[in-house]
């Protein structure tokens, strides 16, 4: 499906600074895809509600297989096509998103872009029916909790040429993480009341086992480690290996599933030009062999837990060095990372404008406060982003 330029992998060298220069950029344009994961509120009461499958439906006739189930019933997903073009990916979401938000409204629901519902349930949610889910629901009774854990993430993949280059993509970008969870962020309230977190998504998800940074492997490793975690019972499968970077394990892809589902098409087309920009900023240390920047025993971890506590408000941690800093200076580092590559691809104006739209005026997170300041109900959150998801 995806598909990328790139080299073979190499060892040797010395590790490199989390905040030095990157090379110039000469591989071609990497192809991208995207998941949205999307909650399902009902018209009149804008809490989630079970009407996933009716809506997957009616969205079939036109979106095929491009339109999937996900754990619980109050959710549906959307994939988008590969391409190399955010333009074209930006008009896939689109797209993608009219005709699911139509199909839900044909059921009496609105689609909501949110990593949380900011109303929880009327009643239990339900588990979406097939033997998979099943088993995971029974295994992962702790995980699944009563029925306020459903989360809706974004995830985004970049194309490689196999498994070894997207571990070793992985192993480089893992410092860059955090930053990108915190432009990320759009969780703040759950259950009518704010979490304190900008992103409340990534300790709900936290419930799961593996979510979280993944351990620096190479492909043998990665053979090594993922079938311990399924012979051990640790996972059901392969497929449940919720890394927050991971190689996909049906497409060619490095998947990066560290961002909150937002409303904001705009944001999406912003960590998708991020996340393609390191990818394409690293290729050339994967092909020398260099290794990844060394990290702090435990400060990866922290890393994001501050970006999901703050997103773009508050301090952040540089993993590498250990040191505490504005995460607008973390993300100001990032995007010097990745601008010879966002120039090569013709997307450095998009992302630095954008940057600062977000510097200005916040992001998912605060934009979700800011309509619960103006009327102090969650539900006027709720028509907000069902709003801004689908266009309207």
């Amino acid at each position: 499906m995806l598909e990328s330029a790139g080299g073979p992998e190499r060892t040797g060298r010395a590790p490199l600074r989390s905040d030095a220069p990157a090379p110039p950029v000469t591989s071609g344009l990497l192809t991208v895809g995207v998941e949205e994961e999307f909650l399902l509120v009902d018209r009149r009461t804008r809490r989630p509600v079970g009407r996933g499958p009716r809506v997957l439906e009616s969205a079939a006739t036109l979106l095929g297989d491009r339109a999937q189930h996900e754990f619980y019933t109050a959710q549906v997903e959307t994939c988008t096509l590969p391409t190399s073009s955010l333009p074209e990916l930006r008009e896939d979401l689109a797209w993608l998103r009219t005709v699911m938000g139509r199909a839900a409204d044909g059921e009496g629901c609105r689609l909501i872009a949110s990593g949380t519902p900011a109303l929880a349930p009327q009643d239990p949610l339900e588990v979406t029916a097939g033997e998979r889910y099943r088993r995971m629901a029974v295994r992962f009774a702790d995980a699944v909790g009563r029925y306020d854990g459903v989360v809706c993430g974004c995830h985004i993949h970049v194309g490689v040429s196999g498994r070894g280059q997207a571990l070793a993509l992985a192993n480089h970008m893992q410092p860059w993480l955090p930053v990108l969870q915190g432009l990320a962020a759009n969780s703040p309230f759950a259950r009518g009341r704010d979490t304190g977190y900008a992103a409340g998504r990534a300790a709900e998800h936290a419930r799961w086992p593996t979510v979280g940074p993944a351990p620096v492997l190479d492909e043998s490793g990665y053979e090594r480690v993922a079938t311990a975690l399924v012979r051990g019972g640790t996972l059901l499968d392969r497929r449940m290996i919720y890394w927050y970077a991971r190689p996909s394990e049906h497409v060619p892809t490095l998947e990066i599933r560290v961002a909150d589902v937002n409303a904001d098409l705009d944001t999406v087309i912003l960590l998708t030009a991020l996340v393609r920009g390191l990818a394409a900023s690293f290729l050339s240390d994967v092909e020398e062999g260099l290794r990844p920047v060394p990290l702090l025993d435990g400060a990866l971890v922290e890393a994001h837990r501050l970006a999901a506590r703050f997103g773009l408000e508050g301090e952040g941690l540089d993993p590498a060095t250990g040191c505490l800093l504005p995460a607008r200076i973390l993300a100001e580092r990032l995007l010097a990372r990745a601008a010879p590559a966002l120039a090569a691809a013709g997307d450095l104006g998009f992302v630095e404008q954008h940057l600062r739209g977000l510097r200005t005026h916040g992001g998912g997170a605060a934009r979700q406060r800011a309509v619960h300041a103006r009327h102090g109900r969650c539900r006027d959150i709720v028509d907000s982003l069902a709003d801004a998801t689908t266009g309207v």
